[in-house]
């Protein structure tokens, strides 16, 4: 009986999983008799492949494995490096990355790590260390021994580090396994990048927990997935909701490659996923999509939806698939279902704490050992979890709190448009405004007003984007994952110039700016306003604001939109608008 495949890559043969364990239990105890101890942390950079795979595997039964974005720039790299503190940096098929010239200059010792072409996917050399020496092993971690440390995603903080034990990823990659019935019959097309969590564990260890095998691309190429789809046959893949928007486009104009694939289910996970892309993953392939939810500091998965023949619910994230959930008050209390609140975890895939950082210790977890997430969520009566986004992303528009993938789902629902971003804007007098940038699908149309309307017929005023752009790209993190953070300023975005501060005072001129004069100053109770100031730089809200137009319109006699006026929320615009309508009634 043939020994069964471990790993796969394009142009490459492929390692079995006897191959594999030989493999990595030589390179992990060469680079033990290298001096490094089980706790020195090595930093680790490849391009994504099996290499990474195969190295990440031996670095973390040597030591504690550090793998970074190969993409760093110099000032990037010596931040980490320095931070974590790397004993030592192990590095390859990267000419022209800075990490060398970073490393010499702060002194960390260089491991060179090289591969052929010609040998079966994964197998490197270490220095001497060629795919068939060093026969002699280690000792192998215990459970409660790290295994990686990565850091957070910080966006205005300094990043935290986050420490990982084998244990923690063992249950975790076991968590995903029993999540996704994976046996070993499973193939999956890895496309995430392997210094992140998600193609850590949800590919590539969940996958070698049951012995079965992983495709290792060489990253997403939306150009390469059906090729790579139809060369291996994989039976399910994993990635963020911008490559899969970018996998449909695709697959769309390539119905028979799609159509003699072998996938089972396509998992989505590490930002929501939007229905309108659900729906279209599911039409397109004829497969499940599962929609999962993880973070770093889980070792990945939190939650997942089922699949057939459980009953996944569209717009969650499923119930608990490995540690325990519960959704907290501000004061560290559960909450009833159906009530926000911050989402909290607890259990054996879910770091320890901070690495050297007791005041981030202090905040995140309860004095019960309860992991504050920073996520805002409710769960149901059935123990589904909703998403309902970032606490630190939360838009806080004068008090209304929005959250941005709402917004970016009702935008991804109109037939124009292929991706969308809602995000805050600096606003002087509200605090933050909402805007968002948006993707038109090829060969079709639709104006700012139009998609704008279109929000607002189906959401809350106050969650309507007063601004919305075009633009040819959103930019998005190394993992794929939307960047909201610094998205205003990078698309000079802002509403911080209050128009009362750039006017000078002019008083109603005609019956109807007096009329809104009048109703504005009963509502308000401020003095006689200028006809060019500001409704909420004045003090109003989106509710007092609701309430100015229903007297408006009850007073006047005319039908106005909340829309028109949040467009021009001054007496001198809102008189244009209404003496639009009345001229419109009289005619007809």
């Amino acid at each position: 009986m043939l020994e069964p495949n471990a790993l796969f890559a394009p142009g490459r043969q492929p390692l079995t999983h006897a191959e594999l364990r030989i493999h990595v239990t030589r390179a992990a105890a060469a680079i033990r008799r290298r001096g490094f101890r089980r706790d020195d942390i090595i930093a680790l950079i490849l391009p994504n492949g099996p290499e990474m795979a195969t190295a990440f595997l031996s670095v973390c039964g040597a030591a504690v494995c550090a793998p970074l974005n190969p993409v760093y720039r110099a000032d990037e790299l010596e931040f980490y490096l320095t931070d974590l503190p790397a004993r030592a940096l192990v590095i390859g098929g990267l000419p022209e990355s800075p990490a060398r010239e970073v490393a010499r200059r702060i002194g960390i010792p260089i491991v060179e790590l090289s591969w052929s072409e010609n040998d079966a996917a994964g197998l490197f050399r270490l220095g001497r260390l060629g795919p068939g020496d060093a026969k002699d092993s280690i000792e192998p971690p215990g459970e409660s021994d790290i295994a990686l440390v990565l850091h957070t995603s910080g966006t205005t903080s300094r990043p935290k580090i986050v420490p990982l034990t084998h244990g923690n990823l063992s249950a975790s990659a076991r968590h995903v396994a029993a999540s996704l019935q994976l046996t070993s019959r499973d193939r999956c097309l890895n496309v995430m990048p392997l210094f992140h969590i998600h193609g850590l564990v949800a590919a590539l260890l969940a996958s070698l927990e049951v012995e079965g095998s992983v495709v290792c691309a060489p990253g997403f190429l939306a150009t390469s997935f059906l090729d790579w789809v139809a060369e291996f046959q994989p039976t399910w893949y994993t990635a963020v909701p911008t490559m899969h928007a970018s996998i449909i486009a695709r697959a769309k104009a390539d119905r028979a490659r799609v159509d003699s694939r072998e996938l089972r289910f396509i998992r989505s996970s590490s930002a929501a996923l939007p229905r309108q892309i659900l729906a279209e993953l599911e039409e397109t392939f004829r497969v499940p999509v599962v929609e999962a939810y993880g973070m770093t500091e889980a070792a990945h998965q939190i939650a997942s939806n089922p699949l057939p023949p459980g009953a996944p619910k569209p717009g969650t994230v499923g119930r608990a698939a490995g540690p325990a959930i519960s959704v907290l008050d501000i004061d560290g209390r559960s909450v009833a279902p159906g009530t926000r609140g911050e989402i909290a975890i607890k259990g054996p895939n879910v770091t320890a704490g901070y690495a050297r950082n007791p005041e981030a210790n202090a905040a995140a977890f309860t004095s019960d050992g309860w992991l504050r997430t920073g996520d805002e969520g409710m769960l149901d009566d059935e123990c589904y979890l909703t998403i309902l986004g970032r606490l630190k992303e939360m838009i806080n528009r004068g008090g209304e709190k929005i959250s941005p993938p709402e917004v970016d789902a009702i935008l991804l629902s109109h037939p124009a448009v292929a991706q969308a971003v809602t995000f805050g804007a600096p606003d002087a007098a509200l605090g933050e405004e909402v805007a968002a940038a948006v993707i038109l699908r090829e060969g079709m149309t639709a104006t700012e007003r139009q998609l704008r309307e279109f929000v607002a017929i189906r959401l809350s005023h106050f969650k309507v984007p007063r601004r919305v752009l075009f633009v040819e790209s959103i930019p998005t993190g190394p993992t794929g994952k939307l960047k909201r953070a610094g998205l205003a300023e990078r698309l000079g975005v802002s509403f911080d110039a209050p128009l009362s501060a750039t006017h000078k005072f002019v008083a109603p001129r005609t019956p109807v700016e007096e009329i809104l004069g009048s109703l504005w100053i009963s509502l308000l109770e401020t003095e006689t306003p200028g006809i060019n100031d500001n409704f909420f730089y004045a003090g109003g809200d989106s509710i007092l604001a609701a309430q100015f137009i229903a007297r408006v319109c009850d007073t006047l006699g005319v039908e106005i939109s909340m829309l028109s006026f949040f467009d021009s929320p001054t007496i001198e615009g809102l008189a244009s608008v209404v003496e639009k309508a009345i001229a419109e009634t009289s005619i007809t």
